[in-house]
Formats: structure tokens, sequence, C-alpha cells
């Protein structure tokens, strides 16, 4: 087994070192580079014939841009139905919410940049935690996304989802944003491109800080630099891409709703002041694509370092009532892999047809994932520490045949290895497993009628669990209580009816039916440092989507989902999965044209949401509404951004749970909230050459 470990990773750093090293050398010596001309892409654009799924789609550069958003995870809700928040700093990932789950920081939706997994398998603070702030939205010419386990692309922690940005391989120009708002926030952005040897060189960079309205300061810093060079044109290119981030932050982390009716705390009072953190993140990556008549190669590849350290306490003084609840996570790693597919078309018994083989290898390198009890920042107790490997090699066939000019089948199939390996500072939870599965996936278009489009999609999928709950045998909190272990990886099945229709000229609007089941909700808790088994759950539920371009000046936008989520297999009365939200809308209006004045005004609605089994206590509901207004003239563009226009007292998050104040004498049940922040302006200059 020793030897199977060690060729895999002989065969991701052979793959990471030769496309991101050489891959395009000898490319590079035969092609001179042809630029493509640029594409607008939308969510409104003509899919028909593009997509297999009602809610699949893609966003472009216009639409992220013309977003005015608080926070750069709120990028992802450009995704229909999505809802992005934050229960702390703004440094840590955000709370994401989709199709009745409760993602917490990205389990069960994999976000990617250009092939490259943005989701950690066994974090130090959750299983898929996904942290996008290494990811500047003027860099991005797109953003691809899909809903349930039905892509082949796509294996672990894709149940929900997937979204995929993809940077500019020759920015569209160059770029100097100065930005300056309330609260501190300021920010600088620059970007530029420029021919070099057979290729373009692209170079950016970005610094934000903010303090926010916490009264003790998120003082968050955010530096990020992005550096590409390409070759080629749309069909035949390489190019190798660095990203380098760098975080840190105070954290204001939830606070019991008591303390703020009760006169003792204001809604942006911390409990424990020294609570935040610091992260940082480094990868060198590459593509390389080769087409040629009907076929076409691809190979993504990508090595990367990532650190974090986190400092929380949501329960103060309940466990420890003179040092405190404080915590810490930590994670180091070092992270490689490859994705490499080939695709050809052909025909079947005289019908189109196409084939795509892939072969895909992910490895974490974690040392010294720990949890650890501190005060002040300062660790006085570890509960666990651990250095972790994680592998995982898929291979996937997908294959479609056009029947005739209406009916077009496809379906393909994927399968899974991976081996777990944990060395713990308490012997008896370290250990190694080894665990398969594979993962069929059909699929049926119908049409084009009337500018209309029918489809059905049928799915298995899964999700990875923490390696420490597949090896774990005692609680490490005592190092004796046994505790059950978890399976590494668990199964999810769905299935999708939708339709997409252009039939009203300058109208897209998207109709999807959805149900998905899982065997197990993710069950290592990672705040507690032990595993706990969870029950199978069951969702379904709707989505309706609109998109109007009215003219080449006034663009409107509608979304709304429905989901149900339920536990299945416990008591009647128990059922209700927390957090799951079940009515969410997001709509707005974008005016403008290329020079004048332009605008967008956007409101995101959720509804109140169960936070325990019962049902019996929710949340408040939520409603939020940005807008923007600005001029361009030439090469400068000036605007305006309001967040929070109403200045709602909304929640950002809100939990059920036990806590203890330093100054209550036993622990208290009761809603814990995170407050969604009051109405705040920004100022935004940018100049383009």
């Amino acid at each position: 087994m020793q030897e199977t470990k060690n060729l895999s990773h002989l065969a991701t750093g052979a793959f990471a070192a030769a496309g991101i090293l050489g891959c395009g050398m000898g490319y590079a010596d035969e092609q001179v580079e042809t630029l493509a001309p640029s594409v607008v892409y939308s969510k409104s654009d003509y899919l028909i014939g593009e997509v297999d799924a009602a809610s699949s789609g893609v966003a472009g550069r216009d639409e992220l841009s013309r977003r005015p958003i608080l926070r750069r995870g709120e990028l992802l809700e450009v995704v229909p139905g999505m809802i992005v928040t934050q229960h702390a700093g703004g440094g840590k990932a955000n709370q994401y919410f989709v199709r009745g789950f409760n993602l917490d920081h990205g389990t069960d939706f994999h976000v990617g940049l250009d092939g490259m997994p943005a989701n950690y398998r066994t974090h130090g603070h959750g299983q898929g935690y996904a942290d996008i702030n290494f990811i500047v939205p003027e860099f991005v010419e797109r953003l691809d996304y899909g809903k349930g386990p039905f892509d082949t692309r796509f294996g672990d922690l894709s149940t929900a989802g997937h979204a995929e940005y993809q940077l500019y391989d020759v920015l569209p120009e160059g770029m100097l944003s100065l930005s300056y708002g309330s609260y501190d926030y300021y920010r600088f952005l620059y970007g530029d491109s420029w021919a070099l040897g057979r290729g373009h060189l692209s170079f950016g960079m970005e610094y934000s800080h903010e303090n926010g309205p916490w009264k003790k300061g998120d003082d968050f810093d955010r530096y990020n630099i992005f550096a590409r060079y390409h070759v080629g044109d749309a069909d035949n290119y390489w190019n190798s891409t660095f990203l380098a981030y760098q975080g840190q932050w105070d954290s204001s982390d939830q606070i019991p709703l008591r303390a703020v009716e009760g006169g003792l705390l204001d809604r942006y009072d911390a409990v424990d002041p020294t609570t935040g953190g610091e992260s940082s993140r480094y990868s060198l990556s590459s593509q390389w694509q080769m087409s040629e008549g009907g076929t076409k190669t691809h190979l993504d590849t990508w090595v990367g370092y990532y650190d974090m350290e986190l400092f929380s306490n949501f329960t103060y003084n309940l466990n420890d009532p003179v040092r405190g609840d404080q915590f810490e996570q930590s994670d180091s790693r070092i992270f490689a892999g490859f994705d490499l597919w080939h695709e050809w078309e052909h025909e079947v018994f005289g019908r189109e047809a196409r084939t795509r083989v892939g072969l895909q290898s992910r490895n974490d390198w974690i040392n010294d994932i720990g949890l650890h009890l501190t005060e002040a920042r300062d660790r006085y107790e570890t509960i666990r520490k651990d250095d972790v490997y994680v592998g995982s090699l898929g291979v996937y066939v997908d294959h479609e045949t056009r029947i005739n000019d209406w009916l077009k089948v496809g379906g393909g199939l994927r399968g899974d290895g991976f081996r777990f390996k944990v060395d713990s500072d308490l012997e008896a939870n370290s250990g190694s497993e080894t665990d398969g599965i594979v993962s069929p996936k059909f699929r049926v278009v119908m049409g084009p009628w009337n500018e209309t489009e029918f489809y059905f999609n049928a799915g298995l999928g899964f999700h990875s669990n923490d390696a420490r709950g597949v090896t774990i045998e005692v609680d490490p909190t005592d190092g004796v209580t046994p505790l059950d272990q978890v399976d590494p990886l668990v199964r999810t099945k769905g299935l999708e009816w939708g339709v997409r229709s252009n039939a009203v000229e300058n109208l897209t609007t998207t109709l999807a039916l959805w149900y998905l089941e899982s065997d197990s909700e993710l069950v290592y808790v990672g705040d507690a440092g032990t595993s706990e088994a969870g029950d199978g759950s069951e969702r379904w539920g709707v989505e309706l989507a609109a998109y109007w371009h009215a003219n080449d000046w006034i663009h409107l936008d509608g979304e709304y989902s429905w989901s149900h989520a339920q536990f299945v297999g416990v008591p009647s009365g128990m059922k209700d999965i927390p957090n799951a939200v079940e009515h969410a809308v997001s709509a707005g209006i974008t005016l403008g044209r290329e020079e004048g004045y332009f605008g967008s005004l956007r409101a995101r609605y959720f509804t109140p949401r169960p936070l325990e089994e019962s049902g019996s206590v929710k949340s408040d509901e939520s409603f939020i509404v940005n807008a923007r207004v600005g001029y361009r003239k030439e090469n400068w563009e000036v605007s305006l951004d309001v967040l929070n226009v109403l200045d709602r007292n909304d929640n950002d998050i809100e939990y059920y749970y036990e806590s203890r104040l330093p100054s209550e004498m036993n622990g208290v049940e009761g809603k814990h909230i995170h407050p969604a922040e009051p109405r705040q302006v920004r100022l935004n200059v940018v100049y383009r050459f």
C-alpha cells in the first residue's frame, strides 16, 4: 500500500511539474499568439444546444462587476438560488446556502478556478472549506455553474452543484482602481497585460482594508497578486499562472441575542474581543490545450501552499468559566493535482456523437492540522494535532449521441479511489483507510421547439468525510471514550427536470424541479474535534429564473427558489435540517451604456428558517438592497455604492445553542446572531488604459 501511495505522489508531482514548467515549451516554439476576439458572457446568453441542464449557466465579467457587493464571497450569488453571508471576520470563508443546504463554508458545493479546486478536504475548520478571498473579481472573465451531481467532471464535494471561475488569459485593458468608503474601507487595484515573446504577460495586484461597523473593528487586510503568461488562441494554447493571497483579521463572532435584548451588548459588540485569524495561499498552475479537427486534449495542473490560524469563541464561558472557551484551529498544507481529458467527435450508427475520457488526481499533505484551547490567542492545551494525507484518483467517461434533430441522449460513469492516512498525537486515532466509489450519470435533452428546450438529469454523487473522523477511535478530549468511525465516502443521489426558453425575444427563462438525497449529512465536528454519526437527508425544490434585455441599456433579472429539506430515519417532529433556507428571491435592474450614466439596484430576500430539528425555533427573515450609481467617460469611471440601502437590522446568520456569558451562573440555550452590516457607502474611481 505504501508503494501505491508513493506512485500516486509521483504521478501527481510529475504531471504538475510537466504542466507548470514545461508542457508549453515545445508548443511555444511552433506557435505565435493570435488573440481571440473578446467575448462577453451573460446569464441571459442563448444557451439552447450548449448546456445539458436547466440549472446550468454562465456569468461574465460585466455581470460580476455590475453587482454592488459587500464581500468577496458574494460573487457566488450570481449562481441562481445561492445565498452568501458571514458569521465572523472578513478573512474567514463565507457561509453558503443553496438548494436546502446550509453548506457551512463550502461543503457539498465545488468551487474551482481554472480547473484548480478551491475547497479544502479535511480542513482545520470544516470539510470542504472554500475561501475565495484569493480571487480578484476584475481578473475573472467568466463563471460557469451547474447544480446537482450530474456532471462527470465533478466528483467529491459537488452534490449541491459547482462553480468554476475562469481568469482572463489576457486582460482586456489596463486598469487602476481606487475605492474609499465607510468604516475605514479602502482598496487599491492595478492590472495590465503586455506582449512578451510569443505570448502575453498579465500582472495584477490588490490591497484592501476594512474595519466594518464592529465595536472592536475587523482590521481586515487583504493582499493579492496575479501573474499569468499565455501563448496561443482559443483552441490551442498554454498558460502558467501564479497567485498569492494573504489576509489577517480580527473577528466578531456571533453573539447571544439575549445579551442584545437585555442591553448588555450592542448589535456590533463582541463577547471575546481577541478572536480573529490569518490565512495565506500561494499556487502555481498551468493549462494546456491542443485541438485538431474534431478532437481536443486538455491538461490542468496545479501545486500550492495554504495555511490558516483561526481563533474562535462561540460559547464564551460555558466550558471554562475562568479562561473562557476560545479555541484555535490550525491548518498548513501542500496541495497538488491534475485534470487531463481527451474529447473527440464521431458517429454512432450514423448519428453525431461526442465522447470524453478523463483522469484526475488530487493530493493534500496536511501538516499539524490542530485544535487547541487558547486564551487571548495564547495556546494552553492541545485537544488534538495530526499530520494527514488525503489523496484521490478519479477516472471518468462521458458520451452523448444526437438521436435525431430534437433528441440528444447522454451519460457517463465516474470512478473515484481515495486514500486517507492520519498520524495523530493520540496514537489510538492514527491509521489509514482506502475506499472507492462509482457514480453513473444520465441525461436527456429534447428540443428545441419554438426556441424552447427540455431536460432530464439523473446521477449518483458523493462527498468524502474528514480523514480524522475516518480513523478516529477515542474522544481526543479525554483519550478514553470510544467513538464510532464515519464512512470515508458518502453516497448522494439526484434528479432534475427542467426547461429553458428563449421564445420571447430578448428574454431567457429557466425552470428546474429537483430532488437530492444523501445517505448521511457531513459528520465531523471541527469545533469539537470529534466525529458524530449524521442522519440521512432528502431535499426537493423548484427554481425559476428570468433574464430580460429590454433594450441596449436596460437589463432586468429575477430568480426564485423554493427548497424543502428534512432528515430521514428520525422520529417525527425532529426532521427539520437547521438553517435550511426554504424561500429565496434575488432580483435586479441594471441601467447604462458603455459611456454616460449607469446604475444598478439589487435586492435579496430569504425567509425564516429552522434553527433546530423540531422547527419550533426559527430565524428572522432577511431583506437586503444594494445600489450603485456612476458615470463613464472615455477611460474614466466613477461610481458610488450604497450597501444595505434600507439600513435594515437583519442578521447575516442565526444559530440556536447553549452558551454562557461571564456574568451568568449557568449555560443558557438561545439564539446567537451575527448582524448584517448597516448602511454604508463606497466611492470607486477607475482609470482604464
